[in-house]
This record gives structure tokens, C-alpha cells and sequence, in this order.
């Protein structure tokens, strides 16, 4: 058995939880305490923790246990008294914007300008980066700055640099007082951009990570940097938005930009693809155009359809966002600045038993191996085909709590790609991403099988998604791919999850047991994503 809510017929099946029950009281004394008084003077105690007997458990609320349609992604589980709620009010679902915030402004009227400097170079740490996350005020972020680094200006005060040193080992290193302060400064989109550029954004400021691809044009500038540090045999990467293309929110993100950072994502696997075939590849210091980059993947693919390819896999994330808390752990990424990593996967690793002795090799881990083991297992247990059974629940979708309302989880769809709400969601307000589309041997279940417009409909739908989030008022996004591995014919189709980190859902010990509390339906969720889409539209318009 393959524990999924996608089943054979095509539908979504789901357990319901009616707790009744009773509880035998083990408690032997009583401890009546008075915890304040109303304002009528009577008491408010706490008899009602003290009961004499047993304790009777009704049949309350509703639970929904829900299996994730991928049996490796747990379980959620939606309060069906939260999830009514919003279902009668959509627009609930979403954040506040983040409230004004300026102790430089508080401060300056009992104190005076000229103090503030002192006051700022002695405040506790724990202040300092409650400060550097949330401050909306620029004058008061350059002072912090100022607190934490050795900055170097022009005659007009305008910072031009970073004070270095050398190392021990002769490293150039910028004389940062404390790092993580510096960074959650760095990353506060209210600093001004030119404080932003010297101290996080121009090439060569977090290292020396070489710049190996560019795409450049009148509304977009990115760069593509190798992190040679990983272990990544054929590289690992990073394409950013550059320094002169400030892009701290989803919101300025455009079409070009998504283009432009997906553009270096596919060329540089298609390159890599293309060396390991002895295929001609554009020569240094020059891109591929897209209609090149076409040619190319077409080259590949009769290539490979003749020799036997090694089944690398890509890997393919995005985190976007940064936050800390006062107490200084790091909540979300390390570079506001939008950016997105990629690589590729062997398909083996060379294995040791203890004290180095050979084990032969082993399948080497990529995320999208889980979905090709789940397909394969869902297969072996119900003889039918995962994905096409997900795609007809999802089309054919019908509400749990039978309320009458919206039963649509779609929230954009086109010839080639699906946008949705998956009816488990392994984060409150996940999204996840499909491609429909079929390639000349099957399902298109990576990126070296999708053609020119698929590749097209992606990157749009990304961009749709992300900006569905800000309108929600998400900051912290990590969007992940679950690819094929090349040259295997199972089935599997493209898919990407976007993971929304909320206030309230962090993750504690449920989610580390993969159970997912989640507090409205997905079907609520997929109508208020639609409705903020129309908006996005309207605007683009």
C-alpha cells in the first residue's frame, strides 16, 4: 500500500477525526488558585483545571487527515474550525505589511541628534539585530552600519567601499565587527542602495567566487557565479540579480529578470550536457541565445537517444528572503538580493565502509529520486499511473467539508504548465508548480526535455507565484525542484514547490515528524491565490 490522497479513480481521499473519548483523572490534590478578577470585582480562579472526577471528551471539531499526494511528504492535518473561518473570509488569509520602525526617531526628541551615535554604539546586541531586521528608516540602518563595519566614503559622505585586512594566510577580508549584524543590515531593503552595493552586491565584496555567465540587456542584469566550494562534481551555481539591478522584493522582479536568471540555469546545464557528449559548445566568454540554447537541447537529445548518457540529475532551488531573529538565529537565507542556485547530480558516489575501505558506488541523492521511487511504488500497488490519476483530481476536485464553496484548486493553467494548490500542503500556503506538457518520448519530467515554450510557460508561472506571495505579504519563500533523472522513462513529470515561511509555522517536532497543521481548506487558499493573481494582472496592465 502507498500512502497517498491521489487514488485510481482520479479523486483526492481523505480521513475525517471525530474525538470522543474519556479520561480517567490520575490526579490525586487540587490546587484552587485565584488568576485576577473582573471588573465587577468578582474572581476569575482556575477550578475549571481541578475537575473531581473523569474528564469527558465530546465529539467536537473536526479534523481532516489528509496523506500528501507524495507518500514521502508526510501528512497534513486541517482544524476545521480555523479552516471555516477563513473559508468565510478569504481575504484573512495574508500579512500585514511590516509596521514603521525608528528608535532614531523616538530617541531624537529626549535626547538630541548628537547623542544618538553613542547610544546606537551601546545598545545590546539582541536590540541591534531586532533593529537591523525591522528598522524602516534609512538614517537610522546607515547608523547601524556605521557600528559595524569600517566603511569607506567619497567628499559628500557617500560610501564608496569597505576597509580590508589580510589574513594570516594573506586572505583579503573586509573589517566586519560582527558579521551577522553587518548581514541583517545589508539585507534590509530600506537601506539606501548605495550602502547595499558597497557592502553586499558588487562582484567580489562576499568573495571570490568567479563570474562565469552574464546576460545583460536594457531591463536586466545578471550575473551567473561558480561556488567552487561544493562538492558538486560538474560545479555548483549561482545566478544574481547584479549590483546595478537592485531587486531586494519579488515585486520589482520582472519578466525580463526571471527570464534572464532561468536563461543561465538552462545554458549552463545544456552545456554541461553537452561536454560529457563531445558536443560543440559556444566558445569562452559568449552565451547562447534562446533559439541557440534550443538548437543545442536538440542536439543533446538525438546525442543521447544514440549513446548511453550517465543519469545525472538537476538540482534547482531558490530561497528568497532573509530574517533573524533578536536572539540571533538565522530565520531564513543569506542574501536578500534575488538569486537562485543549480547543479547537477551524479547518478553515483564513490562509497567507504569505516576506516576507508571500498564499498563500491552508490546512487548519489537528488530530491526528485523520491518522486520517481513514489510513482514506481504507487504503480506496483494500484497499477495505474500517479501522475495522470493526480492531474484528473485535481481537474475533478471536490470540497471536504461540503460547504458549497469554491472546489477550484487550479490557479493558473496554460498549454504547457499547471499552477496550484496541492490539497495536502506541506506548508500553509504551498503552491506547487507542474508541467502538463508531453515531450517527443513522453512526459516532460526535466529541464533538457522541455522545449522553447514549456521552458517559457515555467518561468512565467514562477514569476506568477512569486508575486502572488508578496501580494500576501510573504517574505520568505524557498521554491524547490523535484526533476526526472535524464534518460529514465517512468512517468514523471516536472514539479516545483514553493514553500512559503509564515510567523506562525516555522516548524517545531510536528513537522519534524512530517505532519503538517494547517488552518484553512486548500480549495479557500487556491481562490484567494486567484483573486490576487487578477490583481497582478490588472497592474501589469
Amino acid at each position: 500500500m502507498v500512502l497517498s490522497c491521489v487514488s485510481p479513480e482520479g479523486r483526492f481521499i481523505y480521513g475525517i477525526h471525530k474525538p470522543r473519548y474519556r479520561v480517567k483523572n490520575l490526579r490525586k490534590n487540587d490546587f484552587f488558585l485565584v488568576l485576577g478578577h473582573f471588573p465587577d470585582g468578582s474572581v476569575h480562579d482556575n477550578r475549571d483545571n481541578f475537575s473531581a472526577g473523569d474528564v469527558e471528551v465530546a465529539s467536537g471539531k473536526r479534523i481532516y487527515e489528509i496523506a500528501n499526494a507524495f507518500f514521502f511528504r508526510g501528512a497534513t492535518f486541517i482544524d476545521s474550525a480555523r479552516a471555516d473561518r477563513c473559508r468565510e473570509n478569504p481575504e484573512s488569509i495574508g500579512l500585514p505589511p511590516p509596521p514603521d520602525c525608528s528608535l532614531r526617531e523616538t530617541l531624537a526628541g529626549e535626547v538630541g541628534a548628537e547623542r544618538l551615535p553613542d547610544i546606537f554604539s551601546r545598545l545590546p546586541r539582541p536590540v541591534l539585530y531586532g533593529l537591523a531586521a525591522t528598522s524602516t528608516d534609512p538614517e537610522e540602518l546607515m547608523l547601524l552600519a556605521e557600528n559595524c563595519c569600517r566603511l569607506e566614503r567619497d567628499r559628500d559622505s557617500r560610501p564608496t567601499g569597505l576597509a580590508y585586512r589580510r589574513t594570516a594566510t594573506g586572505e583579503a577580508r573586509a573589517v566586519i565587527d560582527d558579521f551577522e549584524l553587518f548581514e541583517t543590515i545589508a539585507n534590509n531593503p530600506f537601506l539606501p542602495d548605495d550602502y547595499k552595493e558597497v557592502m553586499v552586491l558588487r562582484p567580489g565584496v562576499q568573495g571570490s567566487s568567479e563570474i562565469v555567465g552574464e546576460v545583460r540587456n536594457r531591463e536586466s542584469h545578471v550575473f551567473e557565479y561558480l561556488r567552487a566550494n561544493s562538492y558538486i562534481p560538474w560545479g555548483h551555481y549561482a545566478s544574481n540579480t547584479a549590483h546595478d539591478q537592485i531587486r531586494y522584493t519579488t515585486t520589482r522582479l520582472t519578466v525580463s529578470d526571471m527570464k534572464a536568471l532561468r536563461h543561465l540555469y538552462y545554458q549552463r546545464i545544456y552545456v554541461i550536457l553537452a561536454r560529457q557528449l563531445g558536443l560543440k559548445s559556444p566558445g569562452k566568454r559568449q552565451g547562447l541565445s534562446e533559439d541557440e540554447l534550443e538548437e543545442l537541447r536538440m542536439r543533446i537529445l538525438a546525442r543521447s537517444g544514440n549513446e548511453t548518457l550517465p543519469r545525472s540529475a538537476t538540482l534547482w532551488g531558490w530561497n528568497f528572503g532573509y530574517d533573524i531573529s533578536a536572539s540571533g538565529y538565522r530565520l531564513h537565507a543569506s542574501h536578500q538580493q534575488i538569486h537562485q542556485q543549480y547543479a547537477m547530480v551524479p547518478e553515483t558516489v564513490e562509497s567507504y565502509y569505516g576506516h576507508g575501505d571500498p564499498a563500491g558506488n552508490r546512487p548519489a541523492y537528488g530530491c526528485g529520486d523520491l518522486v520517481s521511487d513514489h510513482i514506481a511504488r504507487y504503480k506496483a500497488a494500484t497499477g495505474s499511473d500517479f501522475f495522470e490519476d493526480y492531474r484528473r483530481a485535481l481537474l475533478d476536485n471536490r470540497r471536504m467539508d461540503l460547504s458549497g464553496g469554491e472546489a477550484d484548486l487550479i490557479v493558473f493553467a496554460d498549454d504547457h504548465v499547471m499552477l496550484f494548490v496541492p490539497k495536502a500542503q506541506v506548508s500553509q500556503w504551498e503552491m506547487q508548480l507542474m508541467v502538463t506538457a508531453d515531450g517527443a518520448t513522453g512526459p516532460v519530467g526535466n529541464i533538457v526535455e522541455a522545449d522553447i515554450r514549456t521552458r517559457r510557460s515555467l518561468d512565467k508561472a514562477l514569476l506568477l507565484a512569486q508575486h502572488i506571495y508578496a501580494r500576501l505579504g510573504a517574505r520568505m519563500v524557498t521554491t524547490i525542484e523535484y526533476a526526472k533523472r535524464l534518460g529514465l522513462d517512468n512517468g514523471q513529470r516536472l514539479l516545483y514547490s514553493f514553500l512559503p515561511k509564515l510567523p506562525w509555522a516555522m516548524g517545531a517536532f510536528s513537522e519534524a515528524q512530517l505532519r503538517f497543521i494547517c488552518g484553512h481548506y486548500p480549495e479557500d487558499f487556491a481562490s484567494r491565490c486567484r483573486g490576487c493573481r487578477r490583481e497582478q494582472e490588472e497592474a501589469d496592465s
